[in-house]
């Protein structure tokens, strides 16, 4: 087991689910920006804009927009990129593995993992937080809900492909 796979109740949060579509999908999702933009936003959120450079150093960017109309930019780092299997990202880092000052109030690093099952794909989002008390604001600002909804929305944008 390698130390990003491995979870910490006390600060950190996991969304794990099986969702009826394919893992390739489901990869395919989280690593193409134009649909991303589709579907990485709770709705009556949204995602004005995604970037990324798929490799350990490169840029994962978004833009998430309220509903009002208001932009909030995210600055990232990927960090692993096992291809199909888990995509491993930042917002403590930007691109370059670049220590940032990014104003961010809930830095946090992401482990999306991906497994076949079945028809489908055993799908597990891994929240890892620096300690507890961003741990329960991530938790307070709605994370099962909204990361839940986001991979709704996901199944929903592949079963359209």
């Amino acid at each position: 087991m390698t130390a990003y796979s491995t979870v910490n109740p006390e600060t950190d949060l996991v969304l794990e689910r099986t969702v009826d579509v394919a893992p390739e999908l489901v990869w395919k999702a989280w690593t193409t920006p134009e649909l991303i933009v589709r579907w990485f936003a709770p709705k009556p959120w949204s995602t004005a804009s995604c970037e990324i450079d798929l490799q350990p150093g490169g840029k994962f960017n978004t833009v998430m927009r309220s509903p009002e109309g208001e932009d909030y930019p995210s600055t990232g780092c990927i960090l692993v990129v096992e291809e199909g299997r888990r995509l491993v990202f930042t917002s403590g880092l930007g691109p370059g593995f670049r220590p940032q000052a990014s104003g961010d109030d809930l830095p946090f690093t992401a482990v999306i993992s991906i497994e076949p099952a079945g028809d489908g794909t055993r799908y597990t989002a891994t929240a890892l937080h620096a300690d507890a008390s961003v741990k329960k604001s991530h938790e307070e600002m709605g994370f099962a809900e909204g990361w839940s909804a986001a991979l709704d929305q996901l199944v929903e944008v592949v079963k359209a492909l």
